[in-house]
């Protein structure tokens, strides 16, 4: 293993002789300097993990080659120290992006123990997280088998989900496999949980069923308007729940979760179904029934959820809600900006419906543009383009400002989705949908052992299209594919992220209440 390589820099470092000999014997490759200009000449000549810099030297003082180490080698973390106490000198080092403050005279241990932090904090880290892993492994992998309920499929999901960021950050390959076959097997676990008892959920016949799309608006949200605040309601359109933990992180220098929760998705996990039942209070079927020029079918060309806003004012009318009320939805960055802009004018109202629809474009920019592909070829990396976006977005800045004027925030979403990577062969006439993640339509062809089939769409409070219309669901990280060029279809649809099926990623739903920091 090489050693990492220590500079350290202080016009007196011939009466540190003992400490250099120190940090040699803990195994680290030790350079010194007497001065600003000695110190800059080793770096551009030196490949070095670290430095120990003297603030107060001849010459160029600590604070100007600070400026330089950090013009030239932003990455190099620097460690002042310095003999004074002055707020000033602190500020000015501060603002210089140093690593570490330590006041002379400096002892060794504490000198190894900012050399500890800055240069071995991450793989100390990684190897905790590592051992911690596998030892709960075992403990995962057992709770997996047993018969969960939904409440504790929807806590196991967040310690996979958990341990899934943590693992990333150890670029250990084995225990990602690892982890990958257990989050496998969970998926698998899953999907029969979901088979079994799915119907009984929707059919009202179990009194511990999940909170599910339809009934989100009434048993989630709406509580949330206690009192005389201002309620922001966010809905990222696809947002699974690592991509909400990110999101997460990002806002925690503002907002603290108060309540964070999981809800289940509706099947299809699509948004013409989810998020048209979020906002209608109801089952696709019964919204059909109630408003027929309003839902769209399948085969209808027309936009499938141009009609929420009507949706959500009429379930506001039937639980007896007369508040101010706004509704806005945000496809494209231009329009973030402009609501952002305008963003003032919504608190005359007590509640703010805002609906976000950029992740769902992400996933199928990634399917559509080979240069969305490279850049989120991963999981990871499809996390990674969530934050960007996220940090340079409109909707970073609607969320300041709620949070800066003490409203109370609600983000969720319609559904989630899932990379696909299993082919299933399925025949369909003209009038079967595209979806790859669920197909309905009449005399559909398929293997029965393969999917979730639901012969009597009504059994799911869906609509029936025609005498003979069903519903299938791909399970796990399947696909759709017919036979017809099936080899193409397959390759270029392979590891694309979908939506419409069952999976853990799909179906299980990030829900949390946000307030601004004290």
């Amino acid at each position: 293993m090489t050693k990492q390589t220590i500079l350290w820099a202080d016009d007196e470092i011939d009466l540190l002789k003992a400490h250099l000999i120190f940090l040699s014997d803990k195994g680290y490759r030790v350079l010194s300097a007497s001065n600003g200009a000695e110190a800059l000449e080793i770096i551009k000549k030196e490949t070095v993990d670290l430095v120990l810099l003297d603030e107060n030297m001849p010459g160029y003082s600590g604070l100007e080659v600070l400026s330089q180490i950090k013009e030239k080698y932003p990455q190099v973390p620097v460690v002042m120290i310095t003999k004074s106490e002055e707020e000033h000198i602190m500020e000015d080092a501060i603002g210089s992006k140093i690593s570490d403050y330590l006041i002379k005279p400096v002892h060794p241990k504490q000198i190894l123990s900012s050399i500890k932090k800055n240069l071995d904090n991450k793989r100390l880290i990684s190897e905790k997280s590592a051992i911690n892993y596998q030892q709960e492994f075992r403990l995962l992998a057992n709770r997996i088998s047993e018969n969960m309920n939904a409440a504790e499929w929807a806590d196991l999901y967040k310690k996979l989900v958990y341990w899934n960021l943590e693992l990333e950050r150890t670029k250990d390959n084995g225990l990602t496999e690892i982890f990958e076959a257990q989050m496998k097997d969970a998926g698998r676990m899953f999907a029969r949980f979901v088979e079994k008892n799915y119907l009984s959920w929707i059919q009202g016949n179990q009194p511990d069923a999940p909170v599910l799309s339809h009934n989100l608006f009434r048993n989630l949200v709406l509580p949330e308007l206690e009192g005389e605040d201002h309620l922001f309601f966010f809905l990222i359109d696809n947002l699974r729940y690592d991509q909400w933990k990110i999101i997460q992180e990002i806002c925690a220098d503002f907002l603290d979760t108060e309540k964070e929760d999981i809800y289940y998705s509706i099947l299809p996990t699509a948004t013409q179904y989810a998020r048209n039942a979020i906002f209608a209070g109801m089952m696709p079927s019964d919204i059909e029934k109630r408003m027929p020029t309003l839902w769209k079918n399948e085969e209808d060309e027309e936009s499938k959820n141009q009609f929420e806003e009507a949706f959500l004012t009429d379930q506001l009318k039937r639980l007896g809600l007369n508040i101010k009320c706004s509704y806005h939805k945000i496809s494209n960055h231009g329009a973030g900006k402009k609501l952002s802009d305008q963003f003032g004018n919504l608190f005359d109202n007590r509640l703010n419906v805002i609906v976000y629809n950029f992740v769902d474009m992400l996933s199928h920019a990634r399917t559509e543009m080979e240069i969305i592909r490279e850049l989120a070829d991963n999981e990871s990396a499809y996390r990674s383009i969530t934050r960007s976006w996220f940090e340079h977005s409109p909707l970073l800045e609607m969320l300041k400002q709620a949070a800066n004027k003490k409203a109370r925030i609600v983000i969720s979403t319609d559904h989630g989705t899932i990379c696909v990577k299993e082919p299933i062969k399925v025949i369909g006439d003209r009038q079967t949908n595209t979806n790859l993640r669920y197909k309905t339509g009449r005399n559909l062809d398929y293997n029965r052992k393969d999917v979730f089939e639901v012969k009597n769409p009504f059994d799911a409070r869906l609509p029936k299209q025609h005498v003979s219309s069903s519903y299938i669901f791909a399970r796990e990280d399947a696909f759709f594919a017919y036979p017809n060029n099936y080899n193409h279809y397959v390759s270029y649809y392979r590891n694309t992220f979908q939506h419409g099926g069952i999976s853990m990623e799909e179906m299980l739903i990030p829900f949390a209440v946000l307030k601004p920091k004290m």
